[in-house]
């Protein structure tokens, strides 16, 4: 493009622009003028993120950040042509838009740009759904992604937000769960807001809950994430979490009433009860000492307020889930467990913990006192 004409549209653009953002407009001008494609580069990402800059993002880019493309870094390129994007009139023109964009940083030099671009484009094709087109894209995503030793920590939380985004809109929520926790783990939540925050914590405790894979939810129960419910209209969510994680069925029930407030839990109320049925199990067993966990069919009905005719079917849902290992005497209706699934402890299981640790302890005494006193000939000798 003519570098005058350049000049005269920037000027415009210079004329047009919000009065608290003209002197970055003139350092946009400047670096322009004396080629210093770095600065030029930062001082646009600066302009293109303050809110006024909205309505010059289209044109400026279009107009003038495509003239010099590819002397600045590609990956702040695509940053700039997302930050464009939003200003598209509709998801149409903004596929259109970010296929273009994809296109141009498809270089084997440019591989990140791409995946960040190519990401982009799945996103809108999500809200279109088209799903199919959408998966394909993820999937090219991932196999480049898979090839780089290291990458900038957006383009994986692009590729992960949008994957979880995915796996939501098909119901696959075990895989939503662990994509929109990498999500976490690459952004620094200060970035999100409130009401973001809030939104993923109640959609990934959603998931944790109806997934049919997802029994142990430690990572979630860990993270600052699932504070931004504490002391909103979603607490109760949050707090039936932990219900499942202890296997408190007291809990349950005084929480239960609120699952009508949201309609995924409302679908799987049947399969959430029996969920806490086995979490009241692990728990069972949990408590007990390594060398008192034959538990009767009857002492684990008890436990778990299951029907004595379904413990065992309860058992051997436990043991093909990985979250007890024993066996089952089903003559003498007796299940022999000698391991159970780790899990995160609240302060109260802490409290058991350290309960059972000063049995163990005294044991240990009373037995040393006793070898003691046996062997007493034994230790003079």
């Amino acid at each position: 493009m003519d570098p005058e004409v350049i000049s005269n549209f920037l000027v415009e653009q210079r004329e047009a622009a919000p009065e608290n953002l003209l002197q970055n407009f003139l350092d946009i001008e400047e670096y322009w003028d004396r080629k210093l494609w770095h600065q030029l580069t930062d001082t646009l990402i600066t302009y293109y993120r303050d809110p006024a800059s909205s309505s010059q993002r289209l044109p400026l880019f279009r107009r003038f950040i495509l003239s010099f493309a590819e002397k600045i870094n590609q990956l702040k390129f695509v940053s700039l042509g997302l930050s464009a994007a939003t200003q598209c009139s509709d998801d149409r023109e903004r596929l259109t838009f970010l296929t273009d964009l994809t296109e141009k940083v498809n270089k084997p030099s440019s591989q990140d740009a791409y995946v960040y671009s190519l990401v982009a484009a799945s996103e809108v094709k999500l809200r279109l759904q088209d799903y199919d087109d959408a998966r394909k894209d993820l999937n090219k995503a991932e196999s480049i992604l898979d090839t780089f030793d290291s990458v900038e920590t957006e383009v994986h939380a692009s590729f992960y937000r949008t994957n979880a985004s995915y796996y939501q809109a098909k119901h696959d929520f075990a895989a939503y769960y662990k994509n929109a926790l990498l999500y976490l783990a690459c952004i620094d939540l200060k970035t999100l807001t409130n009401d973001d925050a809030q939104a993923r914590a109640y959609d990934l405790s959603v998931a944790a809950l109806i997934s049919d894979s997802i029994y142990n939810f430690g990572e979630l129960l860990l993270h600052p994430i699932l504070d931004s419910l504490a002391s909103t209209e979603h607490d109760w969510l949050r707090e039936l979490l932990f219900a499942f994680n202890r296997g408190d069925l007291a809990a349950y029930n005084v929480l239960e009433n609120n699952i009508s407030k949201c309609s995924l839990l409302e679908e799987h109320k049947t399969f959430l009860w029996q969920k806490i049925s086995l979490s009241a199990l692990t728990e069972a067993v949990f408590r007990r000492p390594p060398h008192d966990r034959a538990m009767t069919f009857s002492t684990i009905s008890r436990e778990t307020h299951v029907q004595p005719e379904e413990i065992e079917i309860l058992i051997m849902k436990a043991l093909s889930l990985g979250l007890l290992k024993g066996s089952i005497d089903q003559v003498a209706e007796i299940a022999k467990i000698n391991w159970v699934q780790p899990k995160v402890l609240d302060m109260k299981q802490i409290d058991n913990m350290r309960v059972r640790l000063k049995d163990w302890d005294s044991s240990v005494n009373q037995l040393g006192h006793w070898i003691e006193g046996v062997g007493k000939d034994v230790w003079a000798a």
